[in-house]
């Protein structure tokens, strides 16, 4: 047991030494997309937000769970198109999209009704392919939200694939699930619990099945052990007692332009971390 946890510790300071060396120089025509939940940008904006996001000098930076409403906050970041998505319950859900190049055309939303009052989703529409991000709903405590958050996860399928009959698809964002065993800390004692459901699972593994790579995982297949997100409870954090529950999927015909990806698990300001993909589009 003691060589198991040795081993795991030796794992993940090795991938967090391989990440700095990634993070510190950008490669020439390839594109770099951050993903990151910040559980409240105001809030994370106190706590080192643009410090992060001038450092990461993505191409495109997504944001979930903004928890804003319009003329809350005014970010000053130049060289950036900005598109926001607000909930209509305030202090609630939200995304946002900042980029450099600006896109054919933003939708808010898929179109449906019944899901584009949260603020969820934003597509940027791009000559070779669009770029999607989105917070999926959490199923919530005691699963009061799952037969919504099944029906969710039918539509937002059905909006990619429409999308991915046309261009390729990159979409990022908090998903709420741990797909596999190897993507949280605990997988035997939160078996039933929300993002570890067998039908929040089983949503996740039909997206795949229908066209899609989830880029991390594709290149870290055995990696155990970096997660996205940690409870505030329990010392989750320092304990690593966490779950990867944020994404970057693709269209699978992109998959052999995909050149990095990365978890900046050193990332602080909420209780998620930012999740990369270097690609060549």
């Amino acid at each position: 047991m003691l060589s198991t946890i040795r081993y795991s510790c030796l794992a993940v300071l090795l991938f967090e030494a391989l990440l700095n060396m990634y993070l510190s120089e950008k490669k020439e025509n390839i594109m770099k997309l951050v993903s990151w939940n910040v559980n409240g940008i105001r809030a994370c904006v106190q706590k080192g937000f643009l410090d992060y996001f001038h450092q990461a000098d993505a191409d495109v930076f997504c944001i979930q769970e903004s928890k804003m409403q319009e003329g809350q906050l005014e970010l000053e970041l130049p060289g950036y198109y900005q598109y926001w998505n607000y909930a209509q319950k305030k202090g609630y859900s939200g995304t946002a999209i900042f980029t450099k190049k600006e896109p054919l055309q933003v939708t808010y939303g898929m179109g449906i009704e019944e899901h584009d009052t949260e603020g969820r989703v934003i597509t940027l529409e791009y000559e070779n392919y669009y770029m999607v991000t989105v917070y999926t709903p959490n199923s919530q405590s005691e699963l009061a939200r799952l037969e919504y958050r099944m029906k969710w996860e039918d539509d937002f399928k059905a909006y990619l694939l429409q999308l991915d009959a046309k261009k390729p698809v990159i979409v990022c964002g908090d998903m709420n699930v741990a797909h596999e065993e190897i993507d949280l800390k605990n997988p035997k004692t939160n078996r039933k619990n929300a993002g570890f459901t067998d039908e929040e699972r089983g949503k996740f593994t039909q997206l795949l099945a229908a066209g899609f790579t989830d880029t991390f995982r594709s290149q870290h297949p055995d990696l155990e052990g970096i997660y996205s997100w940690w409870s505030y409870r329990f010392q989750a954090r320092a304990k690593n007692a966490g779950w990867r529950i944020d994404y970057f999927l693709i269209s699978n015909r992109l998959a052999e332009r995909m050149t990095g990806t990365a978890i900046d698990t050193q990332v602080l300001g909420s209780d998620h971390c930012p999740v990369i993909l270097e690609i060549d589009l």
